[in-house]
């Protein structure tokens, strides 16, 4: 586990110092039962339980080497200063009467406010006061830390899978390699030569495999020609934001997906995308815009990460860009094009041209990944939206012995994008987390439901959109 940040990871950092109102905090809100006596775990167990399991999450002992992204070096990952845990770990409560429209307020106001680059990057709260006894869970963690897949294998550190605890299932460790220090400190000279290292690897890998470099050459060129040439469709969307946030959610059964796409053909996340365009269809045609005829185009992000990756933190992603085809009225005809448009990009490896992108970028000095990466990776011209699909663990996962219900996702907001949405899969349900612009998205929960109407027309073939309201 490198101590310097990654392209990808010092990108999110400076996303934030470009545009103000781009959070770059990824998160979740987990909603518990009353544990066994009644209630819920007392915030002094939280602390206790969260500085136990920090010997298996290294990072989250450790602070940025600069608070601002260099122009010539990368920043690090250093040991904190006073590490305590009680910087990190909150208790809030909700008033009453604690369902779903005082948590989803909390929530909005709580990712409003970015996370202290002078400490570790990561905080979780304690939430009371839901109804029916329940309470929660609250982690934010920024971006250039851990990914939405890194993210969901700290589930496998932090909880059980049975009422009566114990150690947790953990299929990759969240350990320092042996022979390699988590507090070591790479100097500007061993940069040079790591990138010098990575230069020369790329290299001999072109040689020794010509066909899958000019199949990366390609998929580069034609991400390219996307951003500068055929750039996506700009709406509503796509406004100036400031930092305060508004959210909700959309609960689905993870069964209907799969009956949904058996029968009418297409995968799980093809039929989540044809949710997303159906909501988003709906919001743009209540706003009285006239609708992208060639779609609406959503970066949908790709886990790339290999077997042998065990670290889990920092980022390893990649992205696809599927244009949704919110014009078309159907909700079944949007379903088989979404699943005709994945197929291809499945066929063609774009997933290869992001990642491609990000190894140029290692070799670059941080002042070009900024220009190159930051404004490029995740402007307007190449996606209107982000919509993350993460699956999550399949059983019941516990913590202090009351099962977890619910995970609300939250995926952050680069600039200009107004809205974002992050769908999980847990335990047989599917969450989608709206993660919205206060001032520009008052009408989130117009997009909420269409969402909605959008599963159901899949989910019974008798109901027509002609039925449904916004259309």
């Amino acid at each position: 586990m490198t101590d310097v940040l990654s392209a990808l990871d010092e990108t999110f950092l400076e996303l934030e110092e470009l545009e103000p109102g781009a959070l770059m905090n990824i998160g979740a809100i987990m909603v518990f039962d009353p544990v066994p006596d009644g209630g819920t775990p007392t915030l002094p167990e939280l602390r206790a339980t969260r500085l136990e399991q920090l010997g298996q999450l290294p990072r989250f002992t450790q602070r940025l080497s600069s608070t601002r992204t260099g122009r010539f070096a990368r920043p690090r990952w250093e040991p904190a200063d006073q590490f305590d845990v009680a910087d990190h770990v909150y208790q809030a409560s909700l008033p009453a009467p604690g369902g779903d429209r005082e948590l989803f307020e909390w929530t909005g106001k709580y990712f409003s406010h970015p996370l202290d680059r002078t400490k570790p990057l990561w905080e979780l709260v304690l939430i009371e006061g839901l109804e029916n006894g329940r309470w929660a869970l609250a982690s934010k963690i920024h971006h250039c830390l851990v990914d939405g897949v890194g993210s969901t294998g700290m589930m496998d550190v932090t909880m059980s899978r049975s009422p009566e605890g114990g150690p947790p299932v953990v299929e990759a460790p969240w350990v320092v390699p042996d022979g390699e220090s988590s507090h070591h400190r790479v100097e500007p000279a061993a940069q040079a030569a790591k990138a010098g290292a990575q230069a020369g690897t790329a290299v001999v890998h072109a040689a020794l495999h010509p066909r899958d470099a000019l199949e990366r050459s390609r998929s580069l060129a034609s991400l390219i020609v996307r951003e500068l040439l055929i750039g996506a469709a700009r709406t509503s969307l796509n406004v100036p934001i400031g930092q305060d946030r508004r959210f909700t959610v959309v609960r689905a059964q993870l069964a209907d997906f799969k009956e949904i796409g058996h029968r009418l053909g297409g995968t799980v996340n093809d039929v989540a995308l044809a949710a997303c365009a159906s909501g988003l269809r709906h919001l743009l045609v209540e706003r009285g815009e006239e609708l992208p005829g060639h779609g609406l185009r959503a970066m949908v992000p790709v886990n790339v990460r290999d077997a042998s990756d065990r670290s889990r933190t920092g980022n390893r992603v990649s992205s696809v860009f599927v244009d949704l085809p919110v014009a078309e009225p159907r909700a079944e005809v949007r379903l088989r094009q979404i699943h005709e448009a994945t197929s291809q990009l499945a066929a063609s490896k774009a997933a290869t041209a992001p990642t491609t992108l990000l190894d140029l970028t290692e070799l670059a000095p941080p002042v070009v990944v900024r220009a190159a990466l930051a404004r490029t990776a995740f402007s307007t011209r190449l996606f209107a939206v982000t919509i993350t699909n993460i699956p999550g663990p399949r059983e019941t996962l516990y913590a202090f012995g009351a099962p977890m219900r619910e995970v609300h996702p939250i995926v952050p907001l680069a600039a200009e994008h107004a809205v974002g949405i992050s769908i999980f899969s847990y335990d047989g349900l599917i969450t989608f987390g709206l993660n919205a612009d206060a001032r520009t998205m008052h009408d989130l929960d117009v997009l909420a439901h269409g969402i909605e109407s959008g599963i159901e027309e899949l989910r019974v073939p008798s109901v027509r959109e002609d039925s449904l309201p916004f259309t």
